[in-house]
């Protein structure tokens, strides 16, 4: 879709236009700037202005527009109501004492100043969207008073002005500046990132919440290898995931992990994943193997067939998984999802050897091409034998859900009917039952039933 038939850029020019008819300066502002000047399709378009919240408010119906955050001079505007505009007023910040958000702020009509508070050079560029209309050249309609231009073309991440105060100010912009620098294939400019290695042990000042946002956004916006490898260059990992920092130096047998390490491989498989990987698939991938430093064992000297081994890796790592997951506020929907994708990765090992009933189980997992993507990647990123993952494939696309997970032909309810005291045996009677329908033995419920009796014996009189 062309920018001009873009119903998100229609609405900010809309109100970019309404602003400029009430006497104010209004421009296309941050991070869809950057992307125009890239040729990239914004994902959002927001605005600012000299125009104060009160006046902004003023100028649009109340139902429209939402006082977001008035204190630091943001009101969203919904108009139309599918495309909802952040519309900024110029500010110079206050002091940030808590190193999330400035003490105060003073609004201001000076564009120049208003962008020298913001974060980086390319993130810090406006446009007109008057002689964007007109020419159609992004490049001819940018507004740059700090240099964007000149680092996009660079391909460079530059914090505005003196880097250390601009981190000092937001710790969350360290990690900002790794995300956009690996997805957009940058590099971080050396004072940048000199600032960042010297203030990265203040990055949990930070709440977990918008840690782990920035963390999801790294994994999932493409080039994930590179994110992580920065974390770890610039000295960020060991502050945030410092689990993840373990796996260096993690040896692996060759014969099954000719590739390295457990390092080594966690960065293979998140070089794998796709921009548009789902968060839980992303984690999944970074934790999969997160239980194997706790459990490296070296191979016995004495036993020349002995070889590194990390039993009970699989455990470990849930229990790893699930105290990382809590401590950056994952939802309980994605912790049991990624937790899930952890425990069971390895179980494709067996399932040429699996039971039917055990197998339908396995495939019937919530989200289980998810754990078919990410055994396939497991897999490429070590020995390249696929041919599990094309099995399991075969077996989740070609088996009817209806026989993965049929109705039951036996349930409690009909237990008690037959006589049977609800007690701890009846998981394994219904267990039982369910197994049996699952491989095709039972058809009904009287035949479920008797292979309960004979079983289990009769109900007690």
């Amino acid at each position: 879709m062309a920018t001009s038939e873009n119903p998100q850029y229609l609405a900010a020019r809309n109100i970019a236009k309404t602003l400029r008819a009430a006497g104010h300066q209004a421009y296309l502002a941050g991070g869809c700037v950057r992307d125009l000047l890239l040729g990239v399709a914004p994902k959002d378009y927001d605005v600012a202005t000299s125009a104060t919240p009160d006046v902004v408010l003023s100028l649009f119906p109340k139902k429209k527009a939402l006082t977001v955050g008035a204190h630091f001079g943001v009101v969203l505007v919904c108009e139309p109501d599918d495309a909802a505009t952040e519309i900024a007023t110029f500010r110079n910040d206050g002091v940030y004492s808590d190193g999330r958000r400035p003490d105060s702020v003073r609004f201001s009509t000076d564009a120049r100043e208003d962008v020298r508070r913001r974060d980086f050079t390319i993130n810090g560029m406006l446009l007109d969207p008057e002689i964007y209309d007109r020419t159609g050249d992004a490049a001819q309609a940018t507004l740059d008073f700090v240099g964007g231009r000149d680092d996009l073309d660079a391909k460079i991440v530059r914090a505005i002005g003196d880097p250390s105060l601009r981190f000092t100010e937001d710790k969350l912009r360290m990690l900002r500046a790794v995300r956009f620098a690996a997805r957009l294939g940058f590099t971080i400019e050396p004072a940048t990132a000199a600032a960042i290695h010297q203030l990265a042990g203040q990055i949990n000042v930070v709440s977990p919440e918008r840690i782990r946002d920035e963390l999801t956004l790294i994994l999932t916006e493409g080039n994930a290898r590179r994110g992580f490898e920065l974390l770890d260059q610039l000295g960020l990992l060991p502050h945030i995931l410092p689990e993840i920092t373990k796996l260096h130096g993690v040896q692996q047998p060759p014969e099954y992990h000719p590739e390295g390490d457990v390092w080594i491989h966690t960065l293979l498989l998140l070089e794998k994943l796709p921009a548009s990987a789902s968060a839980t698939l992303a984690w999944g991938a970074l934790l999969h193997d997160v239980g194997k430093p706790a459990t490296f064992r070296a191979p016995d000297p004495n036993n020349p067939k002995d070889r590194i081994r990390f039993n009970g890796h699989v455990e470990v790592g849930v229990r790893i998984s699930e105290e990382i997951l809590s401590r950056l506020r994952f939802s309980n929907e994605d912790t049991a999802q990624i937790t899930a994708l952890v425990k069971n990765h390895m179980r494709f090992g067996d399932v040429p050897h699996m039971r039917e009933a055990t197998l339908k189980r396995f495939l019937r997992l919530p989200e289980f091409g998810e754990h078919l993507a990410l055994h396939r990647m497991d897999c490429l990123s070590s020995h390249g034998d696929l041919s599990l993952y094309e099995f399991a494939k075969e077996r989740y696309e070609n088996t009817p859900p209806e026989s993965i997970q049929p109705k039951l032909l036996l349930t409690g309810r009909e237990l008690i009917a037959a006589g049977y005291a609800p007690g701890p045996r009846f998981k394994k009677m219904l267990e039982a039952a369910e197994d049996a329908q699952l491989e095709g033995e039972v058809h009904t419920s009287a035949e479920a039933l008797r292979l309960v009796r004979d079983r289990f014996g009769a109900p007690a009189k």
